[in-house]
């Protein structure tokens, strides 16, 4: 029998019951839909986690401080291990190819100017090459320079939001702010960032750490940490070989620490480093999703395999009389075959632009980023195929075995 003409007969065997046809694809589509999204949301995931590292600076080393340990000295116990500001600055003046250094340590205070009064600020302690390297614009003003850093000059520069909710349309350069107990003069304020990951540069407040250090670190730890920072960033310059420069920087951290190679109390990461470690965790995450996306599919085959039994059992008769007048098992095989297959068909088309549909919607209404990946479509769709044939098979090769006179005395 020609093709065509087996498909035309699978097609009128499927219109009979459109219902029960279009809830059979509807757990193929289902799982179309699913396998499409999930793996949109993942790359989604892994474009917001790559664009926040990204983000912070390019170029970047990331200089981490590991855990605290005692070291017992001839004259009794001293504390080493972990990060100092020092560290930072030795890092600047004795490594070639250093473009720029940022040292962090925020607090939280109230900040308040005249009547107004804005509780839970975060006060960001950081150096002058913040703007460089976090590549932060300035809308007017300027930011703090190595000399009001060194003297501890009481300067801020404001983050957009928090100068708009502190002075509205005012000017905020040269006035006077209040922050916990310390008043610091307004010299800057950046544009407009944004949020990015947890952190909200537009309601920062940031000043020389130099002040943070001895102004805004009040607790018992703090003071028994003194100038100790949890990571360095550090930017190198355009054409530095970013190896020899994690070289020296090794090199002179275990010096000053005092500490063997092998037994480093801190770890050097790059920003590469940070992207790949991030995109393999996603990509797990990603597998995840999708298998579980993929248990969905398999039930819609199983559904299919269910209903084309039932149709099997329904069109006896029917089978008994095609085979009758000359249809032979291969016919009858492929009928049942190709009904599964559209089915399949039909519901892979639907559940793309399901999933599609769905992608777009998940990042309109639900703000969680998402990334249709045209693979997904592909794998998504040729797998509701390859479901269609496994699972249809089993019924069609049972209709072709049936013996037509036991087909034609069925009722």
């Amino acid at each position: 029998m020609q093709p065509t003409k087996v498909l035309h007969i699978a097609w009128q065997g499927l219109a009979r019951n459109k219902l029960r046809s279009l809830l059979t694809m509807l757990g193929v589509i289902i799982g179309v839909a699913a396998v499409i999204i999930m793996i949109a949301i993942s790359a989604g995931t892994e474009a917001t986690i790559r664009d926040q590292i990204t983000s912070l600076g390019s170029n970047l080393i990331y200089v981490r401080s590991g855990l605290m340990r005692m070291m017992v000295g001839r004259e009794g116990g001293s504390q080493s291990g972990g990060l100092t500001f020092d560290d930072a600055t030795a890092i600047r003046e004795n490594i070639d190819g250093i473009k720029g250094y940022v040292v962090e340590m925020s607090s939280s205070e109230t900040v308040k100017f005249e009547d107004s009064s804005i509780d839970g600020v975060t006060i960001q302690g950081t150096t002058p090459d913040f703007p460089s390297v976090r590549d932060m614009t300035l809308a007017s003003g300027r930011f703090f320079t190595e000399v009001e850093l060194d003297s501890k000059r009481r300067v801020a520069v404001l983050g957009a939001t928090l100068a708009e909710e502190l002075f509205g349309e005012a000017d905020p350069i040269g006035a006077v702010i209040t922050a916990g107990d310390t008043k610091l003069t307004v010299i800057g304020v950046f544009a407009q960032r944004g949020l990015v990951g947890s952190t909200d540069f537009d309601s920062t407040l940031y000043t020389p750490i130099t002040v943070v250090f001895q102004k805004f670190t009040f607790s018992m730890l703090a003071r028994m940490m003194g100038d100790s920072v949890n990571t360095i960033y550090v930017e190198l310059e355009e054409g530095a070989d970013m190896d020899d420069v994690i070289l020296q920087m090794t090199l002179l951290l275990a010096k000053r620490h005092e500490v063997e190679l092998d037994s480093l109390d801190f770890t050097i990461t790059t920003q590469e480093d940070v992207i790949t470690t991030q995109e393999s965790t996603t990509e797990t995450f990603r597998q995840l999703l999708a298998w579980v996306a993929a248990v969905s599919l398999v039930v819609g085959g199983i559904g299919i395999m269910n209903i084309m039994l039932v149709s099997v059992t329904e069109r006896t008769r029917e089978i008994g009389i095609r085979q009758a007048v000359g249809a032979s098992p291969s016919d009858i095989r492929w009928q049942f075959l190709s009904e599964a297959l559209m089915l399949s068909l039909v519901g892979g088309l639907l559940g793309v632009a399901v999933g599609v549909g769905g992608s777009s919607l998940f990042e309109s209404v639900g703000g969680m980023r998402t990334e249709v990946v045209p693979q997904s479509i592909l794998l998504a769709f040729s797998s509701a195929a390859a479901v269609g044939i496994f699972f249809g098979f089993y019924p069609a090769n049972k209709a072709a075995l049936l013996d037509p006179i036991e087909a034609l005395r069925h009722e």
